[in-house]
């Protein structure tokens, strides 16, 4: 099995320095390159891609609002020359943050972050659907030893507790060891929303909205500020456009 990596710069030659430096490394493959993120954006419609090694400052779109407008994004590597970034980027869940020029032992590190993300793991929940509809009504997540049946109507919220999640039901609090991202692809997003990098909550759950805070099962949960947008959208049919 190979990881497919995106390369997107407006720069040909910091994407040959990303695609030599992937050639070192059999289990990733290059399937495709591009100079702005509506192509990739485009890309990303068609291909399968695991990774993408983004830069932020192109044409048209940055790299940053690239990744707020893809529904599912793939895992996301920074790679621009500028620092102040840094906390947008990962206030948006990217892997990585890498500073032109890296080394390659930098970009060895990198690649051991994404391996380890995209690697299998026991820990994945395990959905299941119903012969009538096809939608799933509940997931199973490893808790401790034990596979836990919870059914999506009793989620409350998820809180991310840097490499494991809490989920919050109405009847229990389980603690499994896993991420946000991972936890986000199982979800069906007509029930869920990520409100936040550290916070998903079930649309149905939710009491109030009061300032930037969700108000549900009793808790004022932070709406992030690279959320603000779609949850007022949702939530309170809100359209800022």
């Amino acid at each position: 099995m190979k990881y497919k990596a995106l390369i997107v710069d407006d720069e040909p030659l910091a994407i040959n320095v990303v695609v030599r430096y992937l050639e070192g490394f059999q289990d990733f493959e290059v399937v495709d390159t591009c100079q702005n993120a509506l192509d990739a954006f485009n890309i990303l419609d068609k291909k399968p891609v695991d990774v993408i090694f983004l830069d932020i400052n192109m044409p048209t779109m940055s790299g940053l609002d690239l990744i707020r407008n893809l529904k599912n994004p793939p895992l996301v590597v920074i790679t621009t020359a500028f620092r102040e970034y840094a906390i947008d980027s990962f206030d948006l869940e990217v892997i990585d943050y890498l500073v032109k020029p890296f080394s390659l032992d930098r970009f060895m590190n990198t690649i051991g972050r994404v391996k380890k993300r995209l690697s299998p793991t026991t820990n994945t929940p395990a959905l299941e659907s119903t012969p009538e509809t096809g939608e799933a009504q509940h997931v199973f997540f490893k808790v401790d030893k034990r596979m836990v049946k919870v059914m999506l109507d009793d989620i409350i919220y998820i809180e991310s507790l840097k490499d494991y999640v809490r989920i919050k039901t109405t009847t229990e609090s389980l603690i499994n060891h896993n991420n946000l991202v991972s936890i986000t692809e199982y979800l069906p997003d007509h029930k869920f929303i990520r409100i936040h990098r550290s916070y998903i909550i079930a649309l149905d759950k939710v009491k109030a909205i009061e300032g930037n805070c969700v108000e549900i099962a009793g808790k004022l949960l932070p709406i992030g500020r690279n959320y603000q947008k779609t949850v007022k959208k949702l939530i309170l049919n809100i359209d800022e456009d």
